[in-house]
């Protein structure tokens, strides 16, 4: 079905902190929506309720327990012709949110995908660090497991951007402790905390610093920046090296030589030959 000149997917980002924050161009998504996705739905009653708007359109969940299902009757929705508008709890849809799988799915049946702008806890972060923000990167939420978590934080190590990290309060001191450890102790960085919200605080440090700061416990929503590691010239010996420390953390070696490789400029081609060659990679 061909859709008509109404259907589009709207990704609405929405306020990460004060409703006030809410643009007009939500207001009008919203009440302008045929039907509205929701991450929960008793959370947007409460934000539309704030903004002061009634949507007539048709509200159902969005989440990550019902994607799979759900997905397919928003595309044909979109495809017939209405506009689905998107939320999730806070921020942009698909953005470490539900939205992702819907957005795919429309991409690949040939229809609309826009969105409303919103405020973004990534972008929020970076900017009030203080750290560089020329270049970064997105990792989102790590591993649980402290293992897969150090070994992913030991493949950063030698990444130059600066990182955005999210994390949940709770694992905060482990997180930032494994960061100390895989990163270096004397790493800057900067925990953002209820960004946008009456109690917002930000915090910079030291990797060390900040991780003996966490042990008292922290609450609310967490956003944490890591400067990237310092330009370096690295010889063959060095990325052997560091081969031998992400095969010691349970990396499969073609992929900690590409890891490798790509971090330290070295020939990929090269350094799998030496790791090859080296009994203590193997």
């Amino acid at each position: 079905m061909h859709p008509l000149p109404n259907g589009a997917l709207i990704l609405a980002g929405t306020p990460i902190g004060s409703s006030e924050d809410a643009s007009g161009t939500l207001r009008e998504a919203l009440l302008t929506a045929d039907v509205i996705a929701a991450e929960d739905t008793r959370r947007f009653q409460l934000l539309t309720k704030r903004l002061g708007i009634e949507p007539t359109a048709r509200v159902v969940s969005y989440f990550e327990g019902n994607e799979a299902s759900r997905t397919p009757d928003l595309v044909d929705a979109v495809a017939a012709g209405q506009r689905v508008v998107l939320v999730t709890d806070a921020g942009m849809p698909s953005v470490s949110d539900p939205g992702y799988r819907l957005v795919v799915a429309c991409i690949e049946a040939g229809l609309r995908v826009t969105a409303v702008p919103g405020p973004s806890a990534v972008l929020t972060a970076l900017a009030v660090s203080g750290l560089p923000v020329d270049r970064f990167c997105f990792e989102g939420f790590l591993p649980r497991k402290a293992g897969e978590r150090g070994r992913r934080l030991t493949e950063l190590a030698g990444e130059q951007r600066t990182m955005v990290f999210f994390e949940a309060p709770h694992r905060l001191a482990e997180f930032l402790a494994d960061a100390a450890r895989a990163l270096g102790a004397g790493r800057r960085a900067a925990v953002c905390r209820e960004l946008t919200k009456p109690f917002e605080e930000v915090i910079r440090g030291t990797l060390e610093d900040l991780a003996a700061w966490a042990t008292g416990g922290v609450r609310g929503e967490v956003t944490v920046v890591i400067a990237g590691a310092d330009a370096v010239e690295h010889t063959a010996a060095d990325a052997l090296e560091l081969v031998r420390q992400a095969r010691a953390g349970g990396a499969k070696l073609s992929a900690a030589v590409a890891d490798v490789a790509r971090l330290t400029g070295t020939d990929r081609k090269q350094l799998y030959a030496a790791a090859l060659a080296d009994k203590e990679t193997i």
